[in-house]
């Protein structure tokens, strides 16, 4: 018997259909930003996309790294039948219909000139945040391995509490980054009318964080004692 036929195979960390939508992803959403703005020389839109781009990019190459299974669960978040309904329309919303109404917003604005002329020194400010966002949201990713992109207790990977990192600060850490994000995302575009969007992308992360700490809370070991030590969701001193 050949040796090499008792090796186990080893699962590769995405797929090749997975890469595939997920540059298809980023294509179609770079070129619906400038199609909206109806020119190329929109920096705000450029300093975006770099941004998300090769904050994914990058953040993707160290969690394979860290957390190989987990760039999986990502990937397959189709897949997974145990996802609650509520989840199935939050995540879209928060993951893809947010941004993209967000961005469209401000590309039709920068076509139309809807807001007037934006201040420079507040939209370097509010890049200066989105990066931080950006930061902070990966370390939260990183510090939990059973971080998915939808909302499912993962019995299939033995999930347990994470309570260190940015889960010591808040239970829900990297939500409560995507929502400091997007209050500085219409900043930073240089839109007032994409504030629109991106509030209700807000209210729609408040919803899911509210309803996904109440499945943990009744789901997973540990999870209310956890909540007991870290008390607040999103806000410390506040929720």
């Amino acid at each position: 018997m050949n040796a090499a036929s008792n090796q186990p195979q080893v699962q590769p960390v995405i797929t090749a259909r997975q890469l595939a939508r997920a540059i298809l992803f980023f294509v179609v959403f770079s070129a619906v930003v400038f199609v909206t703005a109806g020119k190329i020389d929109w920096w705000e839109g450029w300093a975006y996309l770099t941004v998300a781009i090769l904050s994914q990019f990058v953040g993707r190459m160290h969690l394979a790294r860290v957390h190989p299974d987990l760039i999986r669960e990502r990937a397959s978040y189709d897949e997974h039948t145990n996802v609650p309904t509520w989840d199935r329309w939050l995540m879209p919303l928060v993951a893809i219909i947010g941004p993209l109404a967000t961005l469209i917003t401000a590309g039709l604005d920068e076509r139309f000139g809807w807001s007037g002329n934006p201040v420079l020194w507040m939209q370097v400010v509010a890049l200066a945040g989105i990066l931080l966002c950006t930061a902070f949201g990966h370390w939260a990713t990183i510090s939990n391995q059973f971080f998915g992109a939808v909302s499912r207790i993962q019995s299939d990977r033995g999930q347990y509490v994470v309570d260190t990192g940015p889960y010591l600060l808040v239970r829900h850490p990297a939500y409560a980054a995507a929502i400091v994000l997007y209050l500085a995302m219409p900043l930073m575009l240089g839109s007032w009318w994409a504030n629109i969007p991106a509030g209700i992308t807000i209210v729609a992360y408040i919803v899911r964080t509210a309803l996904e700490d109440r499945m943990l809370r009744r789901e997973l070991a540990g999870y209310q004692d956890y909540a007991q030590r870290t008390r607040y969701r999103l806000l410390p001193g506040v929720w």
